[in-house]
């Protein structure tokens, strides 16, 4: 059960009194290594009794998992934070206190202007002290620049991979299989299933039909889920099955990728399309206009009633 804890303590008159917010985050995997909430915070009062800290809150939070991003006592101690309620944010480890160092720079860049330091017990991060905000700057910059070389070598990679027109992961689109030597090749049966959609759709005009018709005839998307309208505009709308293999900044035509004609293409499109322009708001009429067809269709109204017309569209009969 979440709960905050507040121990009332009274400002000693000493200079170097320092008000601490523990804060213990756990969730089930956790606890089975014997992190649990109980145990951070035993070593967080462990710390505070060593730097003659006095304790003034406990958070806890207990999450289903590692990425629970709701945590309701961590939002209130960063409420607290802002209040200036204390002066130092404790915590038995770095990822107890946030989902990666990034995320800790950003929040610790936050408290520093409510005067709020961080410290961790068993790292070697605080930043109560300007030798501490410097060495974890220090590891924020080294981390954020090996995340950018990952990043390069990334792109570097997938430029590679594209231009041997290679397909970048394991779920190649429906219609192809991937080979050994990572290149797409089409599978008959699925692509004859392609053409089916861009078939039906030209006949149909209508997505949800299409899939309706795909459903009651139990074919399976590739991930082998039912068919949803935004499944086959997923289908409609990629170029990889007239050919035109686009990856990272790679953009070629693969003539061994085609299924479907450039001209049944084009045309689902131009169908596609139509149908989305229908869907924008239409400009307002002029008020003069709107004003002068409301009167005309008053007046008309009124000749009507004077001349005993049973209908407006039938002259011949009369009331």
């Amino acid at each position: 059960m979440m709960n905050e804890a507040l121990s009332e303590s009274q400002d000693s008159g000493v200079d170097d009194y320092v008000a601490v917010a523990i804060y213990a985050r756990t969730s089930s995997k956790s606890q089975q290594f014997g992190y649990s909430l109980n145990e951070q915070v035993r070593q967080c009062l462990k710390q505070c009794e060593v730097q003659n800290w006095t304790v003034r809150f406990i958070y806890r939070d207990e999450a289903e998992s590692g990425k629970d991003i709701e945590r309701p006592m961590f939002q209130k101690m960063m409420a607290g934070a802002e209040r200036r309620w204390f002066d130092v944010i404790l915590f038995w480890k770095l990822d107890r206190f946030s989902r990666s160092l990034m995320h800790a720079v950003q929040l610790e860049s936050g408290l520093r202007e409510y005067g709020v330091g961080l410290f961790s017990v068993t790292e070697q991060i605080d930043t109560t002290t300007a030798a501490g905000r410097f060495n974890f700057r220090n590891i924020a910059s080294a981390a954020e620049f090996e995340r950018d070389m990952i990043q390069q070598r990334t792109q570097m990679g997938l430029r590679a991979l594209a231009m041997d027109h290679k397909w970048p992961n394991d779920r190649p689109p429906l219609g192809y299989t991937k080979l050994p030597d990572e290149r797409l090749s089409i599978d008959s049966e699925a692509s004859d299933l392609v053409r089916a959609i861009f078939e039906s759709y030209i006949e149909e005009r209508s997505m949800p039909r299409v899939a309706r018709k795909l459903n009651e005839n139990r074919s399976l998307t590739s991930q082998g889920n039912k068919w949803c309208p935004r499944a086959v505009g997923d289908i409609l709308r990629n170029e990889l099955y007239t050919g035109q293999y686009s990856v990272g900044d790679v953009s070629e035509y693969v003539s061994e990728y085609r299924i479907i004609p450039d001209d049944v293409f084009v045309r689902a499109t131009e169908i596609r399309m139509r149908f989305q322009n229908r869907s924008v708001p239409q400009r307002q009429m002029e008020p003069s206009r709107k004003e002068r067809i409301v009167r005309d269709v008053m007046d008309t109204y009124v000749e009507f009633l004077k001349s005993g017309q049973a209908s407006l569209t039938d002259p011949k009969k009369t009331i």
